[in-house]
This record gives C-alpha cells, sequence and structure tokens, in this order.
C-alpha cells in the first residue's frame, strides 16, 4: 500500500514539473536587452507611429495600411497585435520578416461610429523589448443623405 502511494505521488511530480511553464530567467531578458542595445536581433522600425484617418465620411473605406521594416540582424516575428477596442482591428503577416524587409500591419476602424477618435493598436515581438504601441485616430462625420425626388399626387397627360 506505501509502495503504491509513493510511486502514485513520484509519477504526480514527475507529470506536474514536465508540464511546468518555463519562465524566462532575469539572465536571459538581460541578455536579450544586451542584444537589442548592440543592434543584435531582430528591430522592428515603423514610418510612422500615428494612422491618421484624416476626416472621414461615415461608413467610409476603414482600411490603413502601416510600413516598418525589420532593421535588425535577425527574423522579426510578431507575435501579437491588438486594439484598444473592438472598433480597431490589425492584421498582420504570420511568417517572419527577414532582414531588411518590409512588411505592413493592416488597421480597420469601425467607421459607423460618429465623431472625433484615439485609439491605440498595442503590436509585440520577438524583439525583447517593450510593445511598440501606435496611435490611430481621426474624425467621422455624418453620411450625406441623398434626398429623393417626391412622388406627385397627379400624373401628366399626354395630350391637350
Amino acid at each position: 500500500m506505501k509502495n503504491t502511494i509513493l510511486f502514485v505521488l513520484v509519477m504526480f511530480c514527475a507529470i506536474a514539473v514536465g508540464n511546468a511553464q518555463t519562465v524566462p530567467t532575469t539572465q536571459a531578458i538581460e541578455q536579450k536587452i544586451e542584444k537589442v542595445k548592440n543592434g543584435e536581433g531582430p528591430q522592428m522600425v515603423f514610418e510612422e507611429m500615428v494612422v491618421d484617418y484624416g476626416v472621414i465620411e461615415q461608413h467610409s473605406e476603414p482600411l490603413r495600411k502601416l510600413k516598418f521594416v525589420n532593421k535588425g540582424t535577425e527574423p522579426l516575428v510578431i507575435t501579437n497585435a491588438r486594439g484598444s477596442c473592438g472598433c480597431t482591428v490589425p492584421s498582420y503577416a504570420k511568417e517572419p520578416i527577414m532582414p531588411g524587409e518590409e512588411s505592413i500591419i493592416e488597421i480597420r476602424y469601425a467607421t459607423n461610429r460618429l465623431g472625433k477618435f484615439s485609439k491605440k493598436v498595442t503590436i509585440t515581438t520577438n524583439e525583447g523589448t517593450e510593445p511598440h504601441v501606435i496611435n490611430v485616430k481621426g474624425e467621422v462625420f455624418e453620411q450625406e443623405k441623398e434626398e429623393s425626388v417626391p412622388a406627385s399626387k397627379g400624373t401628366l397627360s399626354g395630350g391637350l
């Protein structure tokens, strides 16, 4: 009985240790930071840190493209990109961006909401640094409504 309990306990511990998630050590984090300081590793550099929609009409094209380049020495991988709310949705390439290559992040804003807006898109990569934060701003004005010609009650006759 004791051997069975001991065996179950040992197996439980072995499984728990085997399934434990690895947490980066302070030393590993410091090494990544040092690589970035020395210009090694991937390095995401944006043309602009602000996506300005300007003044746009309600329900107009909501897509803007944000260019960036990997100026580092290793492939850049975007691990996550998310908007500050559901109205701002980024999409990005899932494949690694090689050193010297350009790529884009597409940002879609829900233009059905009226008024000024200021949102953020947070982009996380394998650089080992803080995430990149892109500001998204603009103003949506109401779409002009087409006035229809009222139907007349009388009809035109063909003769006199």
